[in-house]
């Protein structure tokens, strides 16, 4: 890869050979870090911190300082798209992201504009050449979005839920409704992963948190379809180089054969199934990324060990495989157990590379 010191993440995406597997941790900026707490404390509140370049950067970049990570990831929201559009976004002290302004009928859903990338989410783009400049070619930089239904999920419930009846009830009742907003979102996604690729994003990453709560046919229906659009919409090539993108779909182990034929380079998997029986089904179209329960960081440095090795022996020999986490590493987690992971990855992956 030109102009980088450190390629393995995306050597992997596109399924060459590396010298042992790459790794990098959802969330990996976060809660858990102290220095991460400082900065955010310095920034006055969450969204304040995602639309400050430098602080951004710097809460990017932190831990890269403390481990030795494969790729850095940039520190946003996915909730970004939906906060340009005008929803009213504030998180509220132990209850996660909410809107003042949900979407309930077809009439809120035609007044929504798809935003400028570099004008409403401008500070996104601005973060984005910040960090790859501080990175200075040492790893690569992810960019990232919610999918659509993900996205719609948040926008039409007003926040988080347990239920999805707001939104399930506009899927099954008035699904035109929910579709002119699915395809809305999926050109607003477009346009945003685009202007981050553009920007500096080396690869991108699709976060379809809330796709497993739907039945299969639904799940292509309202969820897979808008990320096979936003696939086939992407710029695959920046730099004299491609650009990897990577689908995650939460409880999405049933659908792997039709996320993988949507064109997408890598899958992402949690915890909820075997690595190695996702290879045997997917394994020879696309990278796979994955897969360890973030509790599992709670474990004794022997046991995170244990887990690793299970993971490494499950995918095999051979390139192909990103290690993360099954979904984002939970705040109280001791920064030292994470350590005893990545480490543990690189020294026991080397004897899969081989050739």
């Amino acid at each position: 890869m030109p102009g980088l010191e450190n390629d393995r993440y995306l050597k992997a995406l596109m399924k060459q050979p590396v010298d042992r597997t790459p790794v990098w941790m959802m969330r990996q900026a976060g809660r858990y870090l102290p220095e991460y707490k400082a900065t955010r404390a310095q920034a006055g509140d969450f969204m304040s911190l995602c639309k400050n370049p430098e602080l951004a950067c710097e809460v990017t970049l932190q831990p890269l300082r403390r481990f030795d990570l494969d790729a850095a990831i940039l520190f946003s929201d996915i909730l970004t798209i939906p906060d340009a559009m005008g929803l009213g976004l504030y998180f509220e002290t132990g209850e996660g992201p909410k809107f003042e302004r949900p979407l309930r009928s077809v009439s809120d859903i035609n007044k929504l504009s798809v935003p400028d990338p570099e004008q409403e989410l401008g500070y996104v783009m601005d973060a984005i050449r910040t960090i790859r400049q501080a990175l200075a070619g040492s790893v690569p930089l992810i960019g990232f979005s919610g999918s659509p239904w993900t996205l719609a999920t948040y926008m039409v419930e007003g926040g988080t839920t347990k239920s999805f009846s707001q939104i399930k009830k506009m899927a099954f009742a008035e699904p035109r409704a929910l579709h002119l907003l699915l395809d809305k979102l999926a050109d607003a996604v477009i346009l945003y992963l685009n202007a981050q690729i553009a920007a500096g994003a080396q690869s991108v990453m699709i976060f379809d948190t809330w796709g497993g709560v739907l039945s299969p046919r639904d799940y292509k229906d309202f969820s897979l379809q808008y990320m096979h659009k936003i696939v086939d919409g992407l710029t695959r090539e920046n730099d004299g180089r491609k650009v990897p993108v990577t689908l995650f779909t939460k409880n999405g182990g049933m659908w792997l054969e039709a996320i993988a034929a949507t064109g997408c380079d890598g899958v992402g998997l949690d915890w909820t199934i075997d690595i190695g029986e996702a290879r045997a089904r997917i394994g020879d179209q696309v990278a796979l990324q994955g897969n360890m329960d973030p509790s599992m960081l709670y474990a004794s440095p022997e046991r995170i060990e244990e887990e690793v090795k299970t993971i490494l022996a499950g995918y095999g020999n051979g390139s192909g495989h990103v290690f993360n986490l099954g979904h984002g590493i939970h705040p109280d987690v001791p920064p030292e157990h994470a350590k005893v992971f990545i480490d543990a990855v690189h020294q026991y992956s080397q004897a899969y590379h081989r050739g």
